[in-house]
């Protein structure tokens, strides 16, 4: 017997979804909860595979050539954007502070 086709990304996240109702809903036993929770994440992990392949895929407009035809590249779907770092109060030495030692 051959495994059935991976489902599409639409059929594993509607699974997905369904699967976490019946988790949250509380109805069922520890052992169908984690039958399910384990079924969750492959479905997670098949959802997130399909959209690094589709995030592969997707091209960059680089502009036009000389005939007017779009030139694309690769889509570098690596983080451009870097988090702001917080930034880190010290308070400032008064001239009339005793110290503390």
């Amino acid at each position: 017997m051959t495994d059935p086709s991976p489902p599409t990304f639409e059929q594993a996240l509607a699974e997905l979804e369904r699967l976490v109702h019946e988790l949250e809903d509380g109805q069922i036993g520890l052992e169908d909860s984690l039958a399910r929770y384990e079924k969750g994440v492959g479905l997670l992990k098949h959802c997130y595979q399909q959209l690094q392949q589709a995030e592969q895929r997707i091209l960059l407009l680089t502009g036009v050539d000389d005939e007017g035809k779009p030139v694309a590249r690769p889509f570098d779907h690596s983080a451009t954007v870097e988090q702001p770092k917080p930034e880190i109060k010290r308070r400032k030495k008064s001239p009339d502070a005793e110290p503390l030692f």
